[in-house]
């Protein structure tokens, strides 16, 4: 979860910049071939009396003008950059005395034609190709017509230059389209993963509410009669928990449904068909902290966090027999992390990463106050999910989780590392998939919350997370 390092120089020029280097490589050449070089009895083409005129010269300058215009033109216009540089190989190779457009003053639109058949339409690179290779042949066919010799040869070197590099193109395009394709097919399992497990989630919290109510329910019935105070508490508990339930319910379905209807409605009764029945595993890439844990019986959707406002927890030292390479699989487990945990289990998963070779420091701003369940419970799958990343991806050996509860309507978590550490590698090998990222953003969508991730301008990398909370939920 690091900042990617700085491009190289070469990746920094431009398709143009690459097809005016092209044009300048070809003059270069041409005019080395022209003269005597150490080592040569004599040049290897012999100069043409033209190109030593001012009209030679003046035909060069104008082809480099044409050829420099084209290679600006390249990124906005290539159908006009392509015109220009065609242009430009035929007006330069004139003053040459040359039977064939020679394969150095083609060298530019070989260039022209990769570039537009990796970035434009498949029509639009196919047109690209038959112009350049027609402009060949018309050379040829306009000396033929004025009983010329012509450079057969030499065309058929220079018409295959253009066609092999007019296919690199297509092919670059193809693997660049199966890549992004693959990208997207891959972020979409891992959003519906995320949904699967949300709804497993609300499936486990509708089971312990509905649990809480039938045992209310039943101390109530037993001390009715003769403890009436009694009762009414058991019956304020069932109130609270359905109340709970139902308007977790209601945030959670009503943004699936709203989701599945904006993509077309075609996988809108599978989400709804998962949510009631919460048990399908998904298998969405290497397990979680919480995914090698034991459960436990408690669910802490009623606790809160126990930490004094704005008290950083204390760092833990690593493991001293834990490798700080460890792979994500090599994760200790969390004894008694409950089944659903919240943020007040997050001082456990500050242990267990310290244990994975990263020290975590929480820190509490503002007055703990009670959570609805599916927001305490998304909450602590953020946190653990974002460090969980900086353990298998960044290469730091500590990072920062910051829990805000100072704004009265909204939930706010940070999670930030400073970058690698000098020394400590990055997990490559058995790190995930390394799509976390949308299934955190689809957690916090489907809470109408906020969503952000990305590097930190002084290094290293940070999520941030806004919950938006429903009416009633105030500072204890």
């Amino acid at each position: 979860m690091s900042a990617a390092p700085a491009a190289p120089f070469l990746r920094k020029i431009t398709p143009g910049g690459w097809t005016a280097l092209a044009w300048l490589a070809g003059l270069l050449f041409t005019a080395l071939l022209r003269v005597r070089l150490p080592g040569q009895e004599k040049a290897e083409v012999l100069a043409g009396v033209v190109i030593l005129r001012w009209d030679g010269l003046t035909m060069l300058a104008l082809a480099t003008l044409l050829a420099l215009r084209g290679s600006v033109l390249l990124a906005r216009r290539p159908g006009a950059a392509l015109h220009h540089l065609l242009g430009a190989a035929v007006i330069g190779s004139l003053p040459l005395g040359v039977t064939a457009i020679p394969l150095a003053q083609y060298l530019a639109v070989d260039v022209a034609l990769y570039t537009i058949a990796v970035t434009r339409p498949h029509h639009e690179s196919d047109r690209a190709v038959f112009l350049g290779l027609g402009t060949v042949a018309g050379y040829l066919a306009v000396r033929l017509a004025c009983g010329w010799s012509v450079g057969t040869t030499t065309a058929l070197a220079v018409g295959l230059t253009a066609a092999v590099a007019w296919l690199l193109g297509r092919a670059q395009r193809q693997t660049r389209e199966h890549a992004e394709q693959t990208r997207l097919r891959i972020a979409e399992q891992a959003v519906t993963a995320e949904r699967l497990r949300i709804a497993r989630e609300m499936h486990d919290t509708v089971a312990h509410s509905i649990g809480i109510v039938a045992l209310q329910a039943g101390a109530a019935r037993r001390v009715i009669d003769n403890r009436p105070d009694q009762a009414r508490e058991a019956l304020a508990a069932i109130e609270t928990a359905s109340r709970e339930t139902l308007a977790g319910l209601r945030r959670m379905l009503g943004v699936l449904r709203t989701a599945d209807e904006e993509e077309g409605g075609a996988t809108k009764h599978d989400h709804r068909g998962s949510i009631g029945f919460g048990t399908a595993s998904v298998n969405s890439g290497a397990p979680s902290l919480s995914e090698v844990s034991p459960h436990s019986e408690t669910s802490p959707s009623a606790e809160t966090p126990p930490h004094p406002e704005t008290s950083p927890s204390a760092e833990t030292s690593p493991h001293p027999d834990t490798s700080p390479h460890s792979g994500p699989t090599a994760l200790p487990k969390v004894p008694g992390l409950p089944e659903m945990p919240g943020l007040a289990a997050l001082d456990r998963l500050a242990e267990t990463t310290a244990a994975a070779g990263v020290r975590v420091a929480v820190r509490w701003i503002g007055a703990p106050r009670p959570l609805p369940p599916d927001i305490d419970l998304s909450a602590f799958r953020l946190i653990q999910e974002s460090v969980t990343n900086v353990v298998r991806h960044s290469g730091a050996d500590r990072c920062t989780v910051t829990v805000d509860h100072r704004d009265p309507e909204a939930l706010a978590l940070a999670v930030e590392d400073l970058g690698p550490t000098p020394g400590r590698e990055r997990e490559r090998s058995g790190g995930g998939s390394g799509y976390g990222l949308p299934g955190m953003r689809e957690r916090v969508g489907l809470l109408h919350g906020d969503f952000t991730a990305g590097p930190r301008p002084d290094g290293g990398f940070r999520v941030t997370a806004r919950l938006p909370l429903p009416a009633g939920v105030t500072p204890a």
